[in-house]
């Protein structure tokens, strides 16, 4: 049977939306240009992209449902069906995944019990595996409703959940105070975050991130020696002090504001931690 019309928005919720919408059509020269703010738009009302609202934006900017569809369907950033208050991504590409990753996510499915795309069942969590945050120097990096939490360990992650569920106060390691996913879709739909404080919230790159720029303004970071990695037995370049730094740089004990190289990190979460396993979570082919 072919599927029938998407049912309108109520005259109420129509009107206000079509309000907003008109003030996202107004930014364009070409109003096809307002869809993709237009679908977050739609998005922010019900927490996804239902029928009604693709032929909402279909109708305000003279396309076909089926242009709208195509657009919809092709980012990941519009959900499909209903989803939680909190979207928790962790990343599974490479650097977070060897650092962590996998097992921050594979220990999240079975703390919460869902798989990749799921919503728990009181409707606060949904949980994916997002490929990279671009935030490498922070791994393995967790995202929820867009807000980066750095450096987390399956503990942390699984406390950081419960506390999304639980309604607990909980803020990001940096950028703006965490809303609802709602509440973030409008945001990108394009309309100002009116929170106090939420605007002048902000977060750099990290150190490790900016290495590549500081060379190219010609500094140079002083030398150090790092102690090899707890457990070492065996000597290697620059522990033996004839290859100590010039100056006879004593090895460097990084202080608790200096963000740590993958060398350093203090996370147990490498895969090289038979404590903390980050092999694939699931067999070749599922």
């Amino acid at each position: 049977m072919p599927e029938l019309p998407a049912p309108p928005y109520p005259d109420d919720v129509h009107a206000r939306l079509e309000r907003d919408a008109r003030e996202i059509i107004a930014r364009y020269p070409d109003s096809r240009s307002a869809l993709l703010p237009m679908l977050h738009l739609v998005q922010s009302e019900e927490g996804y992209v239902t029928r009604t609202g693709m032929r909402f934006c279909a109708e305000l900017l003279g396309l076909t449902t089926a242009e709208v569809t195509a657009v919809a369907t092709f980012y990941s950033m519009y959900r499909r069906r209903p989803s939680g208050d909190y979207q928790v991504g962790v990343c599974t590409n490479t650097l977070c995944a060897v650092m962590g990753g996998d097992a921050i996510y594979s220990a999240l499915q079975e703390h919460l019990g869902v798989g990749n795309g799921e919503t728990t069942d009181d409707g606060k969590v949904t949980l994916e595996h997002i490929e990279c945050n671009a935030a490498c120097d922070f791994a393995p990096v967790v995202m929820v409703n867009w807000e980066f939490f750095d450096n987390q360990t399956v503990e942390s992650a699984k406390r950081l959940v419960d506390e999304l569920r639980e309604g607990a106060e909980v803020s990001p390691t940096r950028g703006a105070p965490l809303c609802t996913f709602k509440e973030t879709a409008r945001i990108l739909a394009g309309f100002p975050d009116e929170r106090e404080g939420a605007v002048s919230a902000s977060g750099g790159a990290g150190h490790a991130s900016l290495t590549g720029l500081r060379l190219a303004k010609g500094e140079t970071a002083a030398p150090r020696v790092v102690h090899p990695r707890e457990g070492a037995t065996h000597e290697t370049p620059g522990d033996r002090p004839s290859d100590r730094a010039p100056g006879n740089a004593a090895p460097h004990d990084p202080s608790p504001g200096e963000h740590l190289s993958s060398h350093d990190a203090p996370e147990a979460t490498s895969a090289s931690d038979p404590a903390h396993p980050s092999g694939p979570v699931a067999e070749e082919g599922e």
